[in-house]
């Protein structure tokens, strides 16, 4: 069988390229964004440093991407920023639950308070270890280390009975994972892996119930209702939406933004996700005929335990991988082929 690259000439990997979860390559127009931004600013540009139409053009595309409206975004710079505004809005002594080996921008924040109390258990037991004390559940919806994808259905549902809000992390997930960002009370999505954007880019989605249950810690005149009349003296009025956190843009990364998620709007999600399954799945194939079988899941993050000492040589074949938690990473996205499947299995196969 033969998969093509869905990106077309949109992309110029230069070597076999299978890291998108460590980051994604930027497509041939956010490039161009970037460039044609960085240019004005060396030239004197005289609207400022960017244009808050670009902003708003990504927040509109990863709106339609997650399936909320535009006003249930907010943009900002790192998902840990997002993750510390949730954190610092706690009550003191939540408890909040994790899967075990979550990624630590998930946890940090709230240890770092030293006031919460933190639960961890493995991912399978994730929705039945909820509790009637649990007030969040946090977790990825792809677990970084691995690929795994976690039972969101059931952790829904375990949440809802026992009162606990959610917090999903779908960094790695999405930009090839169809997702409901308005099924969980919160989520945090960094741009620079699947979304495929340059870093500087990431998402807080907020439900309307959730809303103010937070903090706008960093509120400053990108948090208010009238953005340009609050300039200067007190903010009169914060945006009555979750607009309230947002910090201020990056906007070279947010012009490219603009530019890579129109392009993930063209091919289309759903598409992305059968492309990118079906070379894990080849590839999955492939590590059980040499007899080193990947992490089984129906994820385009493929996680081969005990061989993350493989990531040098695949290297030195032209072969961009990771090693993560002792695993050998490989994670596939709309501008692989068959082609880079089949070369990282010649090369492991020796």
């Amino acid at each position: 069988m033969e998969i093509e690259n869905l990106g077309g000439d949109e992309f110029a990997p230069t070597q076999t390229y299978l890291n998108t979860s460590t980051c994604g390559l930027l497509p041939r127009r956010a490039v161009a964004a970037v460039t044609a931004l960085a240019a004005e600013l060396a030239a004197g540009r005289p609207g400022g440093s960017g244009n808050d139409e670009a902003v708003e053009a990504a927040r509109a595309s990863f709106a339609r991407i997650v399936g909320v409206a535009p006003e249930r975004v907010a943009t900002g710079g790192s998902v840990a920023v997002h993750v510390g505004l949730i954190a610092q809005s706690l009550p003191a002594g939540a408890e909040i639950l994790f899967p075990e080996g979550e990624f630590s921008s998930v946890i940090d924040p709230f240890l770092v308070r030293g006031d919460l109390k933190l639960r961890y258990v493995p991912l399978e037991r994730l929705a039945d270890a909820v509790r009637p004390g649990t007030a969040l559940v946090a977790l990825s919806a792809v677990q970084s280390s691995d690929g795994r994808t976690a039972d969101l259905a059931a952790v829904r549902a375990a949440a809802a009975a026992h009162g606990a809000r959610i917090l999903l992390d779908a960094t790695q997930a999405a930009g090839w994972l169809p997702l409901r960002a308005g099924e969980y009370d919160y989520t945090v999505t960094g741009g620079f892996k699947y979304l495929t954007c340059p870093r500087g880019v990431s998402f807080l989605t907020v439900t309307e119930e959730a809303q103010e249950s937070l903090l706008p810690l960093h509120a400053g005149m990108a948090a208010a209702a009238d953005v340009w009349g609050s300039v200067y003296g007190p903010l009169a009025e914060l945006a009555p939406s979750a607009l309230r956190f947002d910090e201020p843009p990056a906007f070279l990364s947010y012009h490219g933004a603009a530019a890579s998620l129109s392009l993930l709007e063209e091919i289309g999600i759903d598409r992305v996700h059968a492309h990118g399954t079906a070379l894990a799945a080849r590839f999955r194939a492939g590590m059980d005929r040499i007899g080193r079988p990947a992490v089984a899941d129906d994820s385009v993050v493929v996680a081969v335990p005990g061989l993350g000492d493989r990531h040098a040589e695949l290297l030195a074949a032209g072969v961009v991988t990771s090693a993560r938690a002792g695993n050998l990473r490989l994670s596939f996205h709309l501008y692989n082929t068959a082609a880079d499947v089949d070369r990282a299995l010649d090369v492991l196969s020796g």
